[in-house]
């Protein structure tokens, strides 16, 4: 497998909340994503959920907590946990999750993106 470079790849789309697969690794992928406004209230019941701040700033907001994510970090949603991202501005981030994941969980919205989309 080549190496990936993630500005490359995010230059080749500028969709908002369409996650673009970019790896796999055993039945995980890595997919990037660009966020801007807000996303809908969701949960993933089965698994866990990585945000990744390549760029740019978001939050994630939970049922009782904001968290504040700034290029470099990182946070993990825990499976079940409702939660809402959003970006004031633009923000480039990726996530890890199993194949399969939906975007809006168990949630349909005008946001869910269709999924194992590559680039």
């Amino acid at each position: 497998m080549p190496k990936i470079n993630f500005n490359e790849k995010l230059s080749k789309f500028s969709d908002h909340w369409s996650p673009k697969v970019i790896a796999e690794m055993n039945d995980y992928q890595f997919k990037l994503a660009k966020i801007h406004g807000e996303f809908v209230w969701h949960n993933h019941p089965d698994t866990d959920e990585v945000f990744i701040v390549i760029s740019g700033q978001m939050k994630i907001e939970l049922e009782d907590e904001m968290i504040e994510l700034s290029a470099g970090e990182m946070y993990v949603v825990a499976k079940g946990v409702m939660h809402r991202p959003s970006a004031e501005n633009e923000c480039q981030v990726m996530l890890v999750e199993p194949r399969g994941v939906v975007n809006t969980g168990d949630v349909q919205s005008e946001l869910t993106a269709s999924n194992d989309v590559w680039i």
